[in-house]
């Protein structure tokens, strides 16, 4: 019997890293001379952001200051999704961030039919919050890597669980 070869889709954030992230942020923050006397907070909670400022501009600036943050930890920017900009208690400013843990069965019944479209011999199923690609030849799968990374679809993904057997 033919040997099969596989690998999972996934997409996953890790938390601890968008934590340090935060209280880096922070400390920039409270050092920060356009910051000072401002009401301004970033917290986790959960598996989503809240953001917290005197103003949109400020909020705005803090969402810089995490973003830059986050990059410098490699957590990819893909896998955040900002809410809309709301009014807060004492005239401050709320936006909502979720951090994207695991691939949505949308995205993962696209990802499957783009793979299909591709006319590749290759087996793809949706495994709860991933997706497993399995075929018989290794150049194969690395073609729908290939394509998969040039395709955006608005996720960040990872190549996981590469297996041979």
């Amino acid at each position: 019997m033919a040997k099969e070869n596989s690998f999972d889709i996934a997409s996953k954030v890790d938390l601890n890293e968008v934590s340090n992230a935060l209280h880096q942020t922070m400390k920039e923050v409270k050092q920060r001379f356009d910051f000072k006397g401002s009401s301004s907070e970033v917290r986790l909670d959960e598996k989503e952001l809240i953001l917290t400022s005197d103003d949109e501009y400020k909020l705005q600036s803090l969402i810089d200051i995490m973003q830059q943050k986050l990059v410098k930890r490699k957590v990819p920017l893909k896998a955040l999704s900002y809410g809309k900009v709301e009014s807060a208690l004492g005239g401050t400013v709320r936006q909502k961030v979720s951090i994207q843990q695991g691939i949505s069965s949308e995205k993962a019944k696209e990802i499957v039919r783009f793979i299909r479209d591709t006319k590749l011999k290759v087996r793809s199923t949706i495994q709860a919050d991933s997706v497993r690609i399995a075929g018989r030849d290794r150049d194969t799968l690395q073609k729908v890597i290939a394509l998969l990374r040039e395709k955006d679809f608005g996720i960040d993904m990872q190549f996981t669980n590469y297996r041979t057997g």
